[in-house]
C-alpha cells in the first residue's frame, strides 16, 4: 500500500525538495500546506493520510501545536518533524512524534523513516530488529539487542552501549525505540533508551524519581525522567 502524506512548511523550496525526496521513495504526497490553517483543513477534510511531514516554526500555530491538534483526530496521522533546529527534539518527544528529521534531510535518513512508516501502516507495528547495524572501524558490525545495555542519543544518530564497548549507529534514538522490543527497551529520558534486563539495582531519588544502576563494566547509573518513572516502576514491578 502506497503511503499518503502531507508536507507542511512555510518555505516553498523546502516543500519542493521534500516532495521530490518522498516521491523518489514511492510516497504519494497528497498535499502541501504553507501554514497551520491549511494543514488543519487538509487533515480535517477526511482524506486518509498516513503521515504529516511537519516543520515546527510556522506562521500561526507552531508545528508542535499542530501535532497536538492532529492527535485529537479519530485517525491521527503519524507526525514526522522536519526542522533546522535540533533544540526542538525534546518538545517533539513530548508530543509523541513518530520521528524528528534535521534539515537538510538526507535521502538515506528519509528512506529509513519511510520504511518504518510503511511497516506501521502495513502491520500496525514494525518488526523488531534481530540485529542492530553499528559502525566498527571501517566495517559495519551487527549487534544482538540482548547484548545492548543502553542507547544514547547522539544528534541525528545514536550510541549503542554494550557491556564494555560503545558503537555508533546511524539510526536515531526514536527509530531504535520504535524497532526494539518495547517490553524490554524503555525510554527513560529524552536521551536514553535502556534494556531493563541489564538493570542491576534501582535507587529512589524521592517520591517520583528513580536512578537505574546497570550491570555493565562501567557500572553506569542513569536517572529516569519524572514523566517516565511510573512506566519504569511498573515494568520493574517496584
Amino acid at each position: 500500500m502506497t503511503l499518503r502524506v502531507l508536507v507542511v512548511d512555510d518555505e516553498a523550496p523546502a516543500r519542493s525538495e521534500l516532495r521530490h525526496l518522498l516521491t523518489e521513495r514511492g510516497v504519494e504526497v497528497a498535499g502541501e500546506a504553507a501554514g497551520a490553517r491549511e494543514a488543519l483543513t487538509a487533515v480535517a477534510a477526511g482524506a486518509a493520510l498516513d503521515a504529516v511531514f511537519l516543520d515546527i516554526e510556522l506562521p500561526g500555530l507552531s508545528g508542535l501545536e499542530l501535532a497536538r491538534a492532529f492527535g485529537e483526530s479519530p485517525r491521527a496521522p503519524a507526525v514526522v518533524f522536519v526542522t533546522a533546529h535540533p533544540g526542538y527534539a525534546v518538545d517533539a518527544f513530548a508530543v509523541e512524534a513518530f520521528d524528528f528529521l534535521l534539515k537538510p534531510v538526507g535521502p538515506e535518513r528519509l528512506a529509513r523513516v519511510v520504511e518504518r512508516l510503511e511497516a506501521r501502516t502495513g502491520s500496525g507495528a514494525p518488526t523488531p530488529l534481530a540485529r542492530i547495524p553499528v559502525v566498527a572501524g571501517v566495517r559495519t558490525q551487527l549487534v544482538e539487542p540482548e547484548l545492548v545495555h543502553y542507547v544514547q542519543a547522539e544528534g541525528d544518530y545514536s550510541r549503542i552501549h554494550t557491556y564494555d564497548r560503545a558503537y555508533l549507529s546511524t539510526a536515531s534514538l526514536l527509530e531504535l525505540e520504535q524497532e526494539l522490543p518495547p517490553d524490554r527497551f524503555v525510554r527513560i529520558h529524552r536521551s536514553y533508551l535502556v534494556n531493563l534486563a541489564k538493570v542491576a539495582a534501582v535507587r529512589r531519588l524521592g517520591s517520583d524519581r528513580v536512578r537505574l544502576a546497570l550491570d555493565d563494566a562501567a557500572r553506569t547509573e542513569l536517572d529516569v525522567a519524572r514523566r517516565q518513572t511510573p512506566r519504569v516502576r511498573e515494568l520493574l514491578r517496584l
